[in-house]
């Protein structure tokens, strides 16, 4: 079974989150040549409701296509470590399926929170609020001035600029999983978080 990994350090705080590292956009050959398996960017945070969010980007880097681009041959995985021993305590699974009229379905294990099993249609919310899941295309929230990278590559000196986004108008296909804080935390205040993707 292939694996590609992402991760993501979030400390949770009383009244803020830190931002952390994230972003991939079909960076190795790998995952340029399996994009539905191909973690873009992971993203998350708490609320002030008392739930943690997780946005898991997928397929590549953005597209112009408003179509949700899914594998059911791959297994979709974001996990928490609540002790900082570097294992899992928590593992959240999605996974997709199409129905004969070619409707993709989203199954949701293991959400902390949730009174069992999410299933639902992709691109509407399935689940309850503090306990819920969504699937479908978003615009690619990550930021990048392509141009003034290669400026930068090309004279040495920096050229980028704050107000060019060569992502802006794309788009990624996104796994999003609101949870349960306390439970999803087991009562830290610093855990690590990471999503995975497996080929089946």
């Amino acid at each position: 079974m292939k694996i590609m990994t992402r991760t993501l350090a979030v400390l949770l705080a009383l009244c803020c989150a830190t931002p952390a590292l994230a972003a991939d956009h079909i960076d190795s050959p790998a995952t340029a040549a399996d994009q539905t398996a191909d973690i873009t960017d992971l993203y998350a945070w708490h609320t002030d409701g008392g739930s943690l969010v997780a946005i898991i980007g997928i397929a590549g880097a953005g597209t112009t296509t408003d179509t949700v681009s899914l594998d059911p041959e791959v297994l979709y995985g974001f996990h928490i470590d609540q002790d900082a021993d570097g294992a899992a305590d928590i593992s959240v699974w999605v996974r997709y399926a199409q129905n004969g009229n070619g409707d993709w379905g989203m199954q949701v294990t293991n959400l902390p929170g949730a009174d069992g099993v999410l299933v639902g249609a992709v691109g509407g919310m399935i689940g309850a609020e503090g306990a819920r899941a969504w699937t479908g295309v978003a615009d690619d929230p990550f930021f990048f001035d392509l141009e003034g990278y290669q400026a930068t590559l090309g004279s040495g000196s920096l050229s980028f600029d704050g107000t060019r986004d060569f992502f802006a108008g794309l788009n990624i296909t996104a796994i999003s999983l609101e949870m349960d804080l306390a439970a999803a935390t087991g009562g830290s205040d610093t855990i690590q978080v990471w999503a995975t993707t497996s080929r089946l």
